[in-house]
């Protein structure tokens, strides 16, 4: 058995129980796919992943990546290139693809389904798999040749990067220096340093395509300082033939470093360099300067792709826990501790074990019910704009844009906070150990809340771009629909409604007690009280985060508690009552002492000297 325990069934319990993916089915558009077709992948991507890829995650993980400074060249150990090869060939990515791609594009929620079996099995592998996805990016803003070079790269199964960070320009984009310079032929020479580009060089495809954003020198109207100056670059590795998509000469693009890192050891993170042994030649994306917008359409794709990752991790940690704790024989019951002569019992007999588990259970399963919830919503805006609904499909990327945030800062904050603090706890000393999975799990999940966005940047995102910037209205949009739904329930759950919309208070009592801050910067120079909005920001984030946990797993629990009604016997469904009940009364009263917080912060952390510090 490997390391991975996928959880099949509270999939199938979201998509087809709780947000009724079966009604998104029924949709024209996906004419190839019904509720049984659907459960038909999610098995068979699940049985792929327990066995062909999960195999060969320890091994990449003690091998890593294989990297020659003279060459610039990347290999990876044959295991990794061998479960990569099983993933591609099972052609399951065409369903992340519009049907003009070769795909058969399939509803969000049921494509992060299948993303969260890869990703907990194997990340990396899903990493070196986004070319073909990346590519629908180049097909969606670029020229016809390039539409054509999106096609090739996806036939041909070409891996992809993005490529942003400089190492003087970490989370501040806007400060790249990384130039460009157009050349007689409408091309570009790309010239400058990136740093911790994911996949940067490997050779587990023949070819790679670099999303570059750099600035212009030297053209009229374009260029400049900030964010706003920055293009997006098509640079292949190999330049190829635009129509066959034959390889030819290597481009001047290499790495120049992989980064020694604290886990996910054999993802190539690289340093590239551009155009020092030969020109790095590049192409603009589109016709149209605007590489920052452009940027985004894979960033918060990535985005949702690390919230994703960090929730399976939890998932697939909690589930091992689980089973260590059901076989671990290890002192007394608590009643019987003083009785030497008690028989020794499994640890899943102790009350803490027990707090421990339930409260990975409900992170596990309140996370990945919050990344289906935001898929819902993806899936929205994409039918509102197919049937020509366009106003509705702009309101819904708004809550979209709402939920990204919480889903990667919250999932990946959460999900870290519980396989460190619990999962590996519930191990003992044995999940120091390398003889479990739980300490590559922890390794490889820290990262989740430094990439695509530290959880600063994703609290900052949050309240000024989605919520300030809305003017409040998608959150509104949620909060209306939370306090809809709290009005009425299985009877037994009425507490837990109660303590949800007190929760929902708290997290509006938050945004209300920033209000004179964030009023300060109105028509002129922010005041010094400003500062009450950055040193909150992320308390507001997780608080918000807590609260569509709980309100999900509440959901959860009214289905399931008609299901029980309705004569089922089945312990899952019992089990969503009692997460619930649990989340509620374990969670919740803490979101009332962050509000007590902010609504009594003070500026010390500012006031504070540097030399105090």
């Amino acid at each position: 058995m490997t390391h991975y325990r996928h959880n099949l069934r509270d999939l199938e319990f979201n998509l087809f129980e709780v947000f009724d993916t079966q009604k998104t089915l029924d949709h024209p558009s996906f004419s190839d796919l019904d509720v049984d077709v659907a459960k038909e992948i999610l098995q068979q991507v699940a049985a792929i992943a327990e066995n062909d890829l999960a195999t060969s995650y320890v091994e990449g993980d003690r091998a890593g990546t294989d990297f020659d400074p003279a060459t610039g060249d990347v290999k990876l150990p044959e295991s990794v290139r061998k479960s990569f090869r099983t993933l591609m060939d099972g052609e399951f990515w065409r369903l992340d693809l519009p049907d003009e791609l070769g795909g058969t594009y399939a509803p969000r929620a049921l494509w992060w389904s299948l993303a969260e079996l890869i990703l907990g099995s194997n990340p990396a592998i899903f990493m070196y798999a986004a070319g073909p996805s990346f590519a629908t990016t180049m097909w969606q803003e670029g020229t016809e040749e390039q539409k054509q070079w999106a096609k090739i790269a996806i036939e041909k199964q070409w891996g992809a990067t993005m490529v942003l960070t400089e190492p003087d320009a970490g989370s501040d984009v806007g400060a790249g220096v990384t130039k460009a310079y157009k050349q007689p032929d409408g091309s570009y020479h790309i010239e400058g340093v990136k740093r911790f580009i994911t996949s940067g060089d490997s050779d587990i495809a023949d070819n790679i395509i670099h999303y570059v954003l750099a600035r212009p020198v030297g053209e009229e109207g374009v260029g400049g300082p900030g964010t706003k100056g920055l293009s997006l670059f098509v640079v292949p590795k190999y330049h190829f033939d635009g129509e066959t998509g034959e390889l030819g000469e290597r481009n001047g693009v290499y790495a120049t470093n992989v980064e020694k890192k604290m886990g996910l050891k054999v993802s190539s993170t690289c340093e590239m360099t551009f155009g020092e042994k030969a020109p790095a030649k590049g192409w603009l994306l589109g016709e149209r300067h605007e590489g920052i917008r452009q940027m985004f359409l894979i960033i918060e794709y990535a985005r949702m792709m690390v919230g994703t990752k960090a929730m399976s991790a939890l998932s697939t940690g909690y589930l091992n826990a689980l089973d260590y704790s059901k076989s671990r024989v290890q002192g007394a019951d608590l009643r019987r501790s003083t009785d030497k002569t008690a028989p020794r019992v499994p640890i899943i007999n102790h009350p803490d074990v027990r707090r421990s588990l339930l409260m990975q259970k409900a992170y596990s399963e309140g996370l990945r019910a919050l990344v289906a919830y935001t898929a819902s919503w993806q899936d929205k805006s994409r039918l509102a704009e197919i049937d020509g609904e366009h106003d509705d499909a702009k309101e819904f990327d708004a809550i979209n844009d709402l939920l990204l945030p919480l889903v990667k800062g919250c999932g990946s904050e959460r999900a870290y906070e519980m396989l460190s603090h619990e999962t590996l706890q519930t191990f003992g000393g044995s999940g120091f150990l390398q003889d479990y999975p739980i300490e590559q799990y922890v390794r490889d999940s820290k990262i989740d809340s430094l990439y695509e966005g530290t959880t600063a940047i994703q609290s900052l995102d949050f309240l000024f771009r989605k919520i300030v910037k809305n003017n409040g209205e998608a959150l509104m949009t949620i909060a209306t629909e939370i306090g809809e739904s709290l009005e009425d329930g299985a009877e037994n759950l009425a507490g837990v409604r109660a303590k949800v919309q007190r929760a929902l208070g708290d997290v509006q009592g938050i945004i209300a007690a920033l209000q004179p801050a964030l009023m300060s910067a109105m028509g002129g120079e922010p005041g010094e009280e400003f500062y009450t909005t950055g040193l909150h920001s992320r308390r507001l984030l997780l608080a918000t985060g807590d609260l569509m946990v709980a309100w999900l797993l509440l959901r959860q629990a009214e289905v399931a508690q008609a299901k029980l009604d309705g004569g089922s016997d089945e312990e899952f469904y019992k089990g969503k009552v009692a997460t619930a009940e649990f989340f509620a009364n374990e969670v919740l009263p803490r979101l009332t002492s962050d509000r007590k917080i902010v609504e009594n912060s003070d500026l010390t952390a500012m006031h504070v000297s540097e030399d105090a510090f």
